[in-house]
């Protein structure tokens, strides 16, 4: 999940990488009567310092949260994950995100956990759960909100030019055609983030081949990459770009720091594909228009697509592994159990974030946008498929250089055939 707020207690970090400790002074990983929780550094900041908060009250052993910005976070993390200034506690994607820990014996396996407490998988849907467990053993415990993609717009932007949300693929370049006359940015892109970018190419490439194109690809199958499919999801992409969907500056404006969001919130662009932090994200720095005035809607379909119009692609939950070398897995775990409380369930509920535990829907009428919340849980209940980003599907050590051609491929550097030998040549393991 990646958001841009950075709280006060989630300032920028210094090259030597010192950490923002919320909850308390920094120390070594486990060190003392402390357990370090290490998380990315955004809007939801706030829920997780409330359940830390609370978790203090009746602890012996206090938890301190830490946070680094989520520009940062991937390469933070690696730079610390086996260093005396590693977290006890850390959030991640699941997924491959966390496969070369496991292969290192960094994580601790949560299997005696469960064991003593089954509501630590039970709580939760199976779905989710399972994406971070790795060969048979769960390594992680779902700590935020599903997060799929969906296709935002400003609804006053729209109604003024006349364009309707887009169902279709056409629909979408139509949309983008009027919007561009009357002078308006049609999509905000965070371009010089990468990852947003990558949310087209997943999307695209779902509706066009299905999921078992990337499926393929992320088992070894470097043909995949190849095909037909590929060829006609990277042609359509061109299109989108050529026709000045993104305008000609995407490059220099970032997620991260809130400028993607803003251009939408402010009116200078009509829509933004991006995860369902959106809505935390815009209700963090502009409530009003969060409330009254930013839609939403499923990708467009694809007319012969093989992917079901239903599919969604994004994160299926963010999650806490804990590490091996915790000098107190008994605390870590008594903490863990508070991911599946009430309190955590309408806290997050009540910025916008949808979490996966059993007990979310009777509580979907308190969220922050009850509509809102509605939709993407009936999204995610009903998708067939809901494919996990692929930077976080694929090992990190694939991540750079997937960024790199996804962004080399929107500014024209990269061809279609350039593109397909840069994802033939990732790492999938």
């Amino acid at each position: 999940m990646r958001f841009s707020r950075v709280l006060a207690c989630g300032v920028a970090l210094a090259a030597a990488l010192s950490l923002t400790a919320c909850g308390g002074n920094g120390s070594s990983a486990g060190g003392g009567d402390k357990i370090h929780v290490l998380v990315y550094g955004d809007a939801t900041n706030k829920v997780e310092k409330a359940i830390v908060d609370k978790f203090n009250k009746t602890s012996e052993v206090k938890v301190v949260l830490d946070t680094i910005p989520g520009a940062d976070y991937q390469q933070k993390l690696q730079t610390i994950i086996n260093t005396p200034q590693a977290p006890d506690i850390f959030f991640n994607w699941g997924g491959g995100s966390i496969v070369p820990f496991v292969k290192a014996d960094l994580l601790l396996p949560l299997d005696d956990f469960i064991a003593k407490d089954a509501k630590l998988k039970d709580a939760f849907l199976p779905s989710v759960f399972d994406s971070a467990v790795v060969d048979g053993k769960a390594y992680g415990v779902p700590m935020r909100g599903t997060q799929p993609v969906m296709l935002f717009h400003n609804k006053k932007v729209l109604a003024d030019a006349g364009v309707q949300p887009p169902k279709t693929w056409d629909e979408l370049l139509a949309a983008v055609k009027t919007l561009k006359a009357k002078g308006i940015t049609p999509i905000a892109l965070g371009g010089g983030d990468q990852w947003p970018t990558l949310m087209w190419f997943e999307y695209l490439y779902d509706r066009i081949a299905g999921p078992e194109l990337f499926n393929k690809a992320l088992s070894g199958d470097k043909n995949a990459w190849a095909g037909e499919d590929s060829k006609k999801a990277l042609s359509m992409l061109r299109e989108l770009v050529d026709a000045g969907a993104f305008g000609t500056n995407y490059d220099s404006v970032k997620f991260t720091d809130q400028g993607s969001p803003t251009l939408l919130a402010r009116g200078k662009a009509a829509f933004e594909l991006m995860g369902s932090w959106e809505y935390s994200t815009i209700q963090d720095f502009d409530k009003p228009f969060a409330e009254k005035n930013l839609g939403y809607t499923a990708f467009p379909t694809v007319p012969g697509g093989k992917g079901d119009p239903a599919n969604l692609v994004g994160n299926t939950n963010n999650f806490y592994s804990v590490l091996k070398k915790t000098k107190h897995p008994e605390a870590a775990a008594e903490f863990l159990k508070l991911m599946y409380s009430d309190d955590f369930v309408k806290q997050q509920l009540a910025i916008g974030n949808l979490p996966t535990t059993t007990n979310t829907e009777q509580y979907l009428d308190t969220s922050a946008n009850p509509a809102y919340s509605r939709y993407q849980y009936d999204l995610v209940k009903k998708a067939p498929s809901f494919q996990l980003s692929w930077d976080q599907a694929y090992p990190q050590s694939a991540s750079t250089a997937m960024h790199q051609a996804v962004q080399q491929f929107f500014n024209g550097r990269l061809d279609a055939d350039g593109f397909i030998k840069a994802m033939q040549a990732l790492p999938t393991e």
